[in-house]
């Protein structure tokens, strides 16, 4: 079932259509006039395609088209102008104002209902292309292994944030997480428990952090932890729960299930950053964290005393 907009002023070729529509499977919204047809088709769940007549009052079926079609989408509606104009002026017209077929008054009910069953159809067909490119674009950005940002994703990420601090006061965090002895895991265990490790990492993070935070693989088994907007004890706080966690849960690892932690070095966004000296501080604070002996997590002391 498709809802479809009827956005018609006359009552009794509005309550027609309504009529017909329904016996042809569709779900009609109607709409007395072009300001109440824009309004529905603002809304959030606003149906994809439209039988719209072309004299209304308060905003024509051309004026309406237009206003549709200006917010570009990958997922446009199908528009169908319902007019007793028939000169191909008028019909050039309508197309050029973002309709995608023109019929005229009075209309073959069988002409309709295969003209919908086309707007249906190609509906249909761009839903499926916009839900290929989606799933495309997240592969683009995720890491097949553990589904968190990859290193180009997370980095981009990265930059704007710095961007977005440099304009303002806000605080920028970052974390660079090290599994500890990781290769252990692999070398006792297989490759395959490795996997298992950082998938189980990545998804025992997930709930602790805020929703604006970000975690990405930046490579191995290194994580970048994002976390803007936050002081230093409530981002302390955060990433020692992050460690926390981590030592406390059990990760499979073929047949049994072991314990593993995680070195966590933090730096805080300095004016002078970039995304590489950003990178650089964090990293040298994990050295800190993995040389003080592990498990625990280690602040850029220049920035823990601004």
């Amino acid at each position: 079932m498709m809802d479809i907009l009827i956005a018609e002023d006359d009552m009794t070729s509005r309550h027609i259509l309504k009529s017909i529509v329904k016996k042809w499977g569709f779900i009609p919204v109607t709409a007395v006039n072009g300001k109440d047809a824009w309004q529905v088709m603002r809304s959030q769940d606003a149906p994809r395609l439209a039988i719209v007549d072309w004299q209304m009052p308060e905003m024509d079926g051309i004026e309406l088209c237009r206003k549709i079609r200006s917010p570009k989408t990958n997922d446009p509606a199908y528009l169908i102008i319902l007019t007793s104009r028939d000169r191909k002026k008028d019909i050039v017209d309508a197309l050029n104002a973002g309709a995608n077929d023109f019929v005229s008054k009075p209309y073959n009910t069988e002409e309709l209902r295969a003209r919908l069953n086309v707007g249906r159809r190609m509906l249909m067909l761009q839903s499926d292309l916009a839900n290929a490119y989606k799933a495309l674009e997240h592969e683009a950005m995720h890491d097949q292994l553990t589904g968190v940002y990859n290193r180009k994703a997370i980095l981009n990420i990265l930059q704007k944030e710095i961007t977005r601090a440099g304009q303002g006061d806000q605080i920028l965090l970052l974390g660079m997480c090290d599994l500890d002895y990781f290769k252990q895991v692999n070398d006792t265990y297989g490759h395959q428990a490795g996997d298992s490790v950082l998938k189980k990492f990545t998804q025992t993070l997930g709930p602790i952090l805020r929703e604006k935070d970000r975690l990405g693989r930046y490579g191995g088994e290194e994580f970048l932890v994002i976390v803007p907007d936050c002081g230093h004890i409530q981002g302390f706080d955060l990433f020692e729960t992050m460690r926390r966690h981590i030592a406390e849960t059990l990760f499979p690892a073929g047949n049994t299930q072991i314990r593993i932690t995680v070195s966590i070095g933090v730096a805080r966004y300095d004016d002078r950053d970039d995304v590489d000296s950003f990178l650089a501080r964090a990293d040298a604070t994990l050295y800190h964290a993995k040389q003080g002996g592990r498990n625990r997590v280690i602040f850029n002391q220049d920035a823990a005393s601004r």
